[in-house]
């Protein structure tokens, strides 16, 4: 059981609050939607849960342990990270991307055991691109490229996958091949994963539970019925919305009015 915690978190940029004051318990093999407008400090939070920043206040505790007390190593055989990017400016393989999640269990001269031969196979099968694995990666469409980043992330074998906007740079059919692949590892394996994304209507569908961000702080935190409220959202992203329930597909989505279409 891996179990991560944020205490008081506080970080400052240039003297400049970002986060003030934030708690959260992010429950084993939950789907957690981190929702916020840009600069409210999404990506900066992520950031601080893999020890890629250190806090200015407070602590991130992983298995009841300070973070910063922890080897980024040792935190990496538990964190796996899914970055905003997936541009890669080499010519690595699939294979050799994908083989780079297996480095936290290598050591400084030994190269891939039959275990970690493995665990790439079974990451690249799992993710779809095992019929890739001799192309070039910077060859590849963007939403070929994003399941190879999972499927590195898979190789890690963490317990915790954290995504910074995972659908950013993909077209619509891509973003739900890319989510589907994440919701459906996270309930075969009960992986625990951590989506940072400021698309209300995303969030509705795939989270168990959503953190708003607002203000350097918690604004909400529960279900997407919880969070997702008319005075919520018209509070945080200045929208008037509501959280609708698709009967076609079984789940939630957001209704934006005005001029809006539906999200």
């Amino acid at each position: 059981m891996t179990s991560l915690e944020v205490r008081d978190l506080k970080y400052l940029y240039d003297k400049h609050i970002v986060l003030d004051g934030v708690d959260l318990k992010i429950k084993e093999g939950e789907i957690l939607g981190i929702l916020g407008p840009n600069g409210c400090g999404k990506t900066t939070l992520l950031r601080n849960l893999n020890k890629n920043l250190s806090p200015e206040g407070g602590c991130i505790l992983l298995n009841d342990i300070d973070m910063e007390k922890i080897q980024k190593k040792d935190v990496a055989k538990e964190i796996a990270v899914v970055p905003q990017t997936n541009e890669i400016h080499f010519s690595f393989t699939v294979r050799d991307i994908v083989a780079m999640g297996r480095m936290p269990f290598q050591g400084m001269l030994g190269g891939e055991t039959q275990t970690d031969k493995e665990i790439i196979e079974s990451a690249m099968v799992q993710t779809g691109v095992m019929k890739f694995a001799d192309r070039h990666i910077n060859s590849m469409s963007g939403g070929e490229r994003q399941r190879v980043i999972i499927a590195r992330a898979i190789a890690q074998t963490p317990k915790i996958i954290l995504m910074d906007e995972p659908t950013l740079h993909l077209d619509i059919s891509m973003q739900f091949d890319a989510l589907n692949l994440v919701y459906k590892l996270s309930r075969e394996q009960g992986l625990t994963v951590v989506i940072v994304s400021h698309d209300l209507a995303m969030v509705a569908r795939y989270c168990d539970r959503i953190v708003m961000l607002h203000d350097h702080r918690i604004h909400a935190l529960g279900t997407p019925e919880e969070v997702l409220t008319p005075e919520n959202m018209k509070t945080v992203f200045n929208v008037d919305a509501e959280l609708i329930y698709d009967k076609k597909i079984k789940k939630h989505t957001v209704l934006l009015h005005d001029s809006y279409n539906v999200i």
